[in-house]
């Protein structure tokens, strides 16, 4: 069962993990209505570490990157709901639109982003270069999103 770390330790938290020989997943996310796709990036994410650390949007975060009527369910369901996957540790919730300072903050060994983006186009890359992070990109399960669930249950409504 994963936990929810506050994000004041989480470096200190991190670090000590690294001390005692472990590596360290993260990966970033709304996570807002969870799905099988959202699942099979997650156990692929765990795969590359000892530890997997998701860095989850908030509320904040999540409206001001998808709109006002985002996200669906609140963060502490939502950090709740990834706690209870096997292959999730620990998760933590930032405010930001991008993870990028928080990131600088634990260098990670490896962070895993959807195939959609390539080195080029990642926000982190920097981030990641400076700190010789690992980046993996995982293919994402086709028509599998949480827009095209809120699209097809705004569809069945109408």
């Amino acid at each position: 069962m994963g936990q929810v770390l506050r994000r004041e330790n989480l470096a200190d938290f991190v670090n000590k993990l690294h001390q005692s020989g472990k590596t360290v997943v993260a990966t970033n996310g709304c996570f807002d209505i969870l799905h099988v796709g959202h699942v099979r990036y997650l156990q692929k994410t765990k795969s590359f570490a000892d530890y997997s650390i998701i860095l989850l949007n908030s509320d904040k975060s999540v409206r001001s990157i998808k709109g006002p009527t985002r996200p669906i369910n609140k963060e502490q369901d939502r950090a709740e709901i990834l706690c209870a996957l096997s292959c999730v540790d620990y998760v933590v919730l930032f405010d930001e639109d991008s993870p990028k300072n928080l990131l600088d903050e634990i260098k990670p060994d490896v962070y895993t982003k959807g195939a959609d983006y390539t080195m080029e186009t990642l926000p982190e890359a920097d981030i990641m270069k400076k700190n010789g992070t690992r980046v993996e990109f995982i293919s994402f399960v086709e028509g599998k999103s949480t827009t095209s669930i809120i699209e097809k249950i705004n569809k069945e409504n109408e």
